[in-house]
């Protein structure tokens, strides 16, 4: 029999184990505890911008239905890696996960993560009608257009996935084996395949150009054009107020696409899974704990929505 076939047939009964940290018990408690805490702050962070953002009338503007909608976002990626990793990392990798519980993971984190991207170069587009076309803003940015917008990241986000996730795991994998990061991420699943992946790895790294580096390139376009225009306001109050709507969002851009254009966007001849397991920490952990500080800490509207909802609360 072809052993491609026999991959195939025996593929209910093939198990992957995540490569734990450190070999030192310890070690693997703090990290346990350190990732705990990041996911913690993170979903709580982000369910509460999005809560505010829904509680507040004021709020009701397309900027806020999107930092809504990256909130969300967030939170429902976040929740898809922290599991299975809070699992493995306090077993010291001894946690299994089956082949269509890897692939199921390996797509709601692509999906996510490419939706998320996606929804930032839309943020940044919204910034710059805001700021460029400020007269013309409400009827520019209508919301139609902001749920399509919207409902379009999601879309683009879920067809890329399904057809990475679905050509990745046609691969035969011959037995079970331990992946070289704390989640199912592409390149250290593919290299566990028995078969060529030259055809993969290409894939993957055209996946990676559509969501990181077109919409970073719309993103750097829309900042060009608003940086010329926020140059243009003669009064100080005034640049500082169109400068400070988008600094948390430029912050957040930063963090979110310079960790996975470091692994995503570098030869798979590069890659190291030790430096893959230490970059993926950024964005699968930091950057979604960071994000709701960065907004709530930077945005007076949404702080003092914050501190209003608090009140009520006492």
């Amino acid at each position: 029999m072809d052993p491609t076939e026999d991959a195939n047939q025996t593929g209910m009964m093939i198990h992957f184990h995540f490569r734990p940290f450190s070999k030192r018990p310890e070690v693997q408690t703090l990290i346990f505890v350190a990732f705990l805490i990041m996911h913690l702050v993170s979903v709580s962070g982000n369910i509460s911008i999005s809560l505010i953002i829904w509680t507040h009338r004021s709020l009701h503007t397309p900027m806020y239905f999107f930092l809504a909608n990256l909130a969300a976002l967030e939170t429902c990626y976040s929740s898809t890696i922290a599991p299975l990793t809070l699992a493995s990392t306090l077993s010291m990798g001894r946690t299994l996960v089956s082949l269509a519980g890897c692939g199921a993971q390996m797509f709601f984190f692509i999906f996510l993560g490419s939706a998320d991207c996606i929804l930032l170069a839309v943020m940044a587009y919204d910034r710059f009608v805001a700021i460029c076309h400020p007269l013309r803003y409400s009827l520019m940015m209508s919301w139609r257009l902001c749920a399509r917008l919207a409902l379009g990241s999601l879309v683009l986000g879920f067809v890329l996935a399904m057809q990475l996730t679905v050509l990745i795991f046609r691969l035969p994998f011959c037995s079970s084996k331990e992946i070289g990061m704390f989640y199912c991420d592409v390149l250290p699943v593919v290299r566990l395949a028995c078969a060529d992946t030259r055809v993969h790895e290409a894939m993957l790294f055209v996946v990676s150009v559509a969501v990181l580096t077109l919409p970073f390139l719309l993103i750097t376009l829309s900042y060009v054009f608003i940086a010329v225009a926020i140059l243009k306001i003669r009064s100080a109050e005034g640049r500082h107020k169109a400068f400070s709507t988008c600094s948390s969002h430029m912050t957040v851009v930063l963090l979110q696409y310079g960790g996975t254009s470091l692994i995503y966007l570098c030869p798979s001849s590069s890659y190291s899974p030790e430096r893959g397991q230490v970059v993926s920490v950024v964005y699968t952990f930091i950057t979604p704990m960071l994000n709701p500080l960065i907004y709530s800490m930077r945005n007076r509207e949404l702080k003092d929505a914050f501190k209003r909802a608090v009140m009520r609360c006492l």
